[in-house]
């Protein structure tokens, strides 16, 4: 590739010779699926499991921490009892439910009203079907970029990231992650009205969501320039749709707030949220280096700083741009915005293209030292086990 992308050319499909009948038919692309889901599957019910031990070794109860932790909570709240929450803590410390984006307590009531589910088993049952379909979208991706063995190896990595345990909790980051990648797909495969549909979908699931939208619309921009404005009418109305979600939250909060274009802003800034080019991060790190801090911390700045890494190996990788511009915005949110510091890994779980020049690269060196790889893989697996039940069950700090 010589150039950044914005649609992606299918993967080269793999024929048989004609004159070597002893090549070995392909799987399906379902049953290639499937296997990556399997293992992206096995990966979350073992670090479930880790959760599981931990909290029973300490007298917790493993659904409750998984099901009923911090943001889900509110969530729950919403879904049960609608807007209208705030916690005063002083002046300028008030945590409103309004920050919260309606899909998910949306999904939680119609769960909680159509089945016998309780709220923390609805909210379980939404994360992990939404991240069973993210984790179908992400392989579709990277076997379209790649190859089937990058998609799956894709997969795999997302399932193993030290926080990934979120992903088997009732919280909104596989929700906008599925909704984010079949939209990135669709916009790579030319569907444009199903790509602003879902970006419209991803932008009622999280604040961070309306990097979807941008990236569908990037994407749009350089189809209308490279066409002079000759395209399809699809195009436009995936284009109209894709922020829709995102703004009509924005702009209902304003709204409600009395101040259509900061409302939204003003109930972030409350609860200690705010975008300040990355100067209270600064600080904050400038705080670890000299005095240190609990494991949270320092884990959060690592991953970050590997995460601008990896995106430096993207952009230089030439990915397609919407998905350079997907993954800019949610690093671009991570890094310059102030509070909740710890949080900021979690930011970049939806991140996923973000991890395709490690699995191109792990790949690789499965192809030719397979035990290295293996390795890799079960070091991956342990971390991402270890912290994840530290982080739920004992670290005490909100996901």
């Amino acid at each position: 590739m010589t150039q950044v992308r914005t649609l992606a050319p299918p993967s080269p499909a793999v024929t048989e010779s004609a004159t070597e009948g002893r090549a070995r038919p392909r799987p399906s692309p379902a049953a290639a699926m499937g296997t990556a889901l399997g293992l992206f599957a096995a990966a979350r019910l073992l670090g479930a499991a880790a959760v599981a031990m931990t909290a029973w070794a300490t007298g917790g109860h493993p659904v409750l921490l998984l099901g009923r932790s911090w943001d889900s909570i509110w969530y729950l709240r919403i879904a049960g009892d609608g807007y209208g929450r705030s916690l005063h803590f002083r002046p300028t410390v008030v945590h409103s439910d309004l920050a919260f984006f309606p899909l998910y307590p949306g999904l939680l009531r119609a769960v909680t009203e159509l089945t016998p589910l309780s709220g923390p088993g609805a909210g379980l049952l939404i994360s992990w079907t939404a991240a069973a379909v993210a984790a179908c979208g992400i392989y579709a991706i990277g076997a379209r970029l790649h190859d089937r063995a990058v998609g799956t190896t894709l997969v795999l990595l997302w399932g193993l990231l030290p926080h990934s345990v979120v992903l088997s909790m009732a919280y909104t980051e596989p929700v906008l992650t599925a909704f984010a990648a079949w939209s990135l797909y669709a916009v790579l495969t030319g569907r444009w009205v199903w790509a602003g549909a879902l970006a419209a979908g991803a932008g009622l699931a999280r604040p961070n969501g309306f990097a979807v939208a941008a990236a569908v619309l990037a994407a749009a921009a350089y189809e209308i320039l490279r066409r002079r404005g000759k395209v399809s009418h699809r195009l436009w109305t995936g284009a109209a749709l894709a922020p829709l979600g995102w703004a009509g939250f924005f702009l209902w909060v304003g709204r409600r707030k009395g101040d259509l274009l900061g409302g939204y802003f003003e109930v972030q800034r409350l609860w200690g949220s705010r975008f300040d080019f990355g100067l209270g991060a600064l600080r904050f790190v400038k705080h670890l280096l000299l005095h240190g801090d609990r494991l949270v911390f320092p884990m959060s700045m690592v991953i970050v700083a590997v995460g601008l890494l990896l995106y430096g190996l993207l952009i230089a990788d030439r990915a397609p741009l919407p998905l350079l511009v997907y993954a800019g915005a949610l690093l671009l949110v991570a890094v310059g915005g102030a509070g909740f510091f710890e949080c900021k890994p979690r930011f970049l779980l939806p991140a996923f293209p973000l991890l395709l020049p490690l699995a191109c690269a792990l790949v690789r060196t499965a192809r030719a030292r397979p035990w290295h790889a293996t390795l890799v893989v079960g070091a991956l697996a342990g971390l991402s086990f270890a912290y994840g039940a530290y982080l739920v069950v004992l670290a005490h700090k909100p996901l």
